[in-house]
């Protein structure tokens, strides 16, 4: 059971549902302490639909939990017209509800491209926006999304990163959310997200180039 003062866990759990099924059905059984859930089928949705993604999209939207269609926007890189199309598959081939744009730029220049990007995922239907700077972004950034990622990253960078900036303050923990990875096994994780003013995290023990294969302890401790 969730004590109302930890953090909800926002799960990106980037693994096919026929290679690790018995972590999407904790995933399922975990809805009430999930924020949401990230859906990757090929580092975004793919070149064509997946039934097996769309069967768990279903599932935990049934038993509702947001699900988060992942977006690449290459730090505001990428091509308007590319981030719309995976906004626009990820809602066609599996009904998500919500976007998550990753690898999104933090400077002021760039929030004119993101307050566009912001407006075609609502278009696109996402009523839960998320943006993944994985630091603190300029401030502007939080009149664009639901939630901001404001760290990503390994166990050992996170329990030196700097506090928060002043901004954060005007906004509730609700808004911030950390994800980190090569994570120790009763590292107090959750504890640190609290006390740094993040309402959502998760905390994972994968490393490498590809951490977001495993789930949070958080769910492995309880299923």
């Amino acid at each position: 059971m969730r004590n109302d003062k930890d953090p909800m866990l926002l799960v990106p759990l980037y693994e096919h549902p026929a290679d690790r099924p018995e972590d999407w059905e904790l995933l399922i059984r975990s809805a009430g302490r999930l924020h949401s859930v990230v859906l990757n089928p090929d580092s975004g949705p793919g070149a064509a639909p997946d039934e097996r993604f769309a069967r768990v999209a279903e599932r935990l939207r049934e038993a509702g939990v947001p699900v988060l269609g992942y977006v690449d926007t290459d730090y505001g890189r990428r091509p308007h017209a590319a981030v719309v199309r995976d906004l626009l598959r990820h809602r066609d081939w599996y009904a998500t509800d919500g976007a998550f744009l990753d690898q999104a730029c933090s400077a002021p220049e760039r929030l004119p491209h993101y307050g566009r990007l912001a407006v075609a995922a609502r278009a696109a239907g996402a009523r839960t926006l998320v943006l993944n700077h994985g630091v603190h972004p300029d401030p502007g950034y939080a009149e664009l999304a639901d939630l901001l990622v404001t760290f990503e990253g390994p166990w050992d960078a996170y329990r030196e990163a700097p506090a928060a900036p002043d901004w954060t303050a005007d906004h509730p923990a609700q808004r911030f959310c950390h994800l980190v990875y090569a994570v120790p096994a009763g590292a107090p994780a959750a504890e640190l997200a609290a006390q740094r003013g993040a309402g959502v995290h998760c905390a994972v023990p994968g490393t490498g180039p590809h951490p977001w294969g495993t789930l949070p302890y958080a769910l492995e401790a309880t299923g």
